[in-house]
């Protein structure tokens, strides 16, 4: 029934299909002397159970399909090969035989990524590896049929890069724990995690789980492809490059070791990707829970705590996903942090800038985006006062710019005419 199923869906395959019911993984097998019941099997292979032929599921039609589309939708540029997504769907086509035989094969050779550094608030830069299009879809489609394995390996409070699962609610986790007495934090902060991964630790755990030795040679060819940085070729021995697919999950794999170990201890913590916080009831009590989790951190796991960014400390003294929090009356409440605040100030005056180039529609266009963006992310927060210091400075900072670029007296003065300004008090202001 799968087959004739399947068989179905390709004879209506549109434009956007890359592959079709006839690929490779099927012919391979046939080659091989395989048998057809082989397919039908892993059409039905249980995601609790993961088998052998976990490389047949990533490599399916429909699988693969999927994957295109995600990486077509997220869009974003592409890698060191410089092929552009416009061009991605006919490379796919054209080579499809050639990269399923050589995934199925083991001879598939990622690409390196490309290195691009993002500013970060504290002025430094973020270091992300950018993948080739191309392989960026091989990521994609392992994504896809690994993520729903773990997520039933994942615990509660583990909320980043997660199925219908984010930031709000993570804070909410906060606030329940605050709430409830826990109004210390241990502030953790892990320096470079992404940078510094024990790539031999992260594919002994994966091994766990994953029993189709192809799948994790795969992943382990995308952790060493190596780093594209101004023309030169860096190794990669070491850590998870960010900017693929598949990287936010293995960070979830690898921490996820941390977080069973935190709840075995019956601690109580939330976990955003790399940003942990752990609630406790009184400082020392934190100094002593602190040592029990560093040591297990940089012993069994093989990361480092940056120890001058880490502190233990009263939650309403930190900053968390860009919230600040208060107590009132007993109960903890939201508030926006005051760097986030400047953060959005920095994005509305380049803006408004005048040596940005923007028209003046496009750049009320633009405001908008920002200002509903921020609003809607920051609506936990009791934020009515800062809205409304924050529209009165944006409306005085359009003011002066709209001034300075009416230059002329004669063109200020008409233009407050229009603007209802009466004659005398034009003639004044211009």
């Amino acid at each position: 029934m799968k087959i004739t199923e399947n068989t179905l869906i390709c004879r209506k395959q549109n434009k956007d299909t890359i592959i079709s019911c006839g690929n490779s993984v099927e012919h391979e097998r046939r080659r091989n002397g395989q048998s057809d019941s082989r397919m039908i099997e892993n059409d039905n292979i249980n995601t609790n159970k993961p088998t052998e032929r976990m490389l047949e599921r990533i490599l399916s039609s429909g699988n693969m399909n999927e994957a295109y589309q995600k990486v077509k939708r997220n869009k974003g540029a592409g890698g060191v090969d410089q092929m552009e997504m416009d061009e991605l769907l006919e490379h796919l086509k054209t080579h499809r035989e050639e990269i399923l035989t050589s995934l199925l094969k083991g001879s598939y050779k990622p690409y390196p990524v490309k290195r691009v550094e993002i500013p970060k608030e504290n002025g430094k830069t973020r270091k992300l590896g950018i993948p080739t299009l191309r392989d960026r879809v091989v990521q994609q489609a392992i994504l896809q049929v690994l993520s729903p394995i773990y997520e039933k390996q994942f615990v509660e409070t583990s909320y980043g890069f997660r199925p219908n699962r984010g930031c709000h609610d993570a804070l909410k986790k906060c606030q329940e724990y605050a709430n409830q007495g826990y109004w210390y934090v241990i502030d953790i902060d892990l320096e470079k995690f992404f940078d510094t991964v024990n790539q031999s630790m992260l594919m002994e755990i994966l091994s766990r789980l994953i029993k189709d030795n192809r799948v994790l040679s795969l992943i382990q060819k995308f952790l060493n492809a190596g780093i594209m940085d101004r023309g030169m070729f860096i190794r990669s021995d070491v850590g998870v490059p960010q900017g693929g697919p598949i990287s936010p999950l293995l960070a979830n794999i690898m921490l996820n070791e941390l977080d069973q170990k935190l709840e075995e201890w019956g601690y109580r913590f939330v976990r955003y990707a790399d940003d942990l916080m752990i609630f406790t009831k009184s400082k020392r009590a934190g100094q002593r829970q602190f040592q029990r989790v560093s040591k297990f951190i940089e012993g069994k796991l093989k990361l480092k705590i940056n120890k001058e960014k880490t502190s233990i400390t009263r939650l309403n003294q930190i900053k968390y996903l860009g919230y600040g929090f208060y107590r009132i009356k007993g109960k903890c409440r939201f508030r926006v942090h005051p760097k986030s605040i400047t953060k959005l100030k920095d994005k509305l005056r380049e803006t408004t800038g005048r040596s940005n180039g923007m028209s003046i529609e496009g750049r009320k266009t633009k405001l908008n985006q920002i200002i509903r963006g921020w609003v809607r992310y920051f609506k936990l927060a009791d934020m009515k006062a800062i809205m409304q210091s924050i529209d009165e400075w944006l409306r005085r900072r359009i003011r002066m710019i709209t001034w300075k670029r009416w230059k002329k007296v004669r063109t200020k003065f008409e233009n407050l005419r229009k603007l209802g300004v009466a004659k005398e008090k034009g003639m004044g202001m211009g």
